[in-house]
């Protein structure tokens, strides 16, 4: 998969954000044409006292919800980049990072200004637990 490298860069704030407890939420968005699936939206959910990611599939017509393990979401998450997603951004309490393929496929990661000011409760909780 030829943006597996650069998508890992991502992938790793995607997990820092997790252990700092800074993570608001994650999208992906942007298709490629007239796809059937229109988002991801990810969120952390507890299963079994597990920190797990919730991966939402936005179709049309429907949503589809996976449970996958932080590690497992991030195979997931990559067979749709580029087929059909150009963009996913991660949300957290210090900045919004965005992963952007252009029409040439060249990847680019900007941050910006932070669009949320509380981290997600469930990663609030969950480190709350640990201490």
């Amino acid at each position: 998969m030829p943006f597996k490298e650069t998508f890992s860069e991502f992938y790793t704030k995607v997990k820092s954000s997790l252990d700092d407890g800074t993570f608001a939420k994650l999208t992906l968005a942007k298709t490629i044409g007239n796809a059937e699936l229109m988002n991801i939206y990810v969120r952390p959910i507890m299963d079994d006292d597990v920190l797990k990611l919730e991966l939402k599939f936005k179709f049309q017509q429907e949503e589809i919800i996976e449970i996958h393990t932080i590690e497992n979401a991030f195979s997931r998450l990559l067979e749709f980049i580029n087929n059909p997603f150009l963009s996913a951004i991660l949300f957290t309490t210090e900045f919004d990072l965005t992963y952007k393929l252009n029409k040439k496929r060249a990847v680019s990661m900007v941050e910006q200004f932070p669009s949320f000011a509380h981290a997600s409760p469930v990663i609030i909780e969950y480190l709350e637990s640990k201490n």
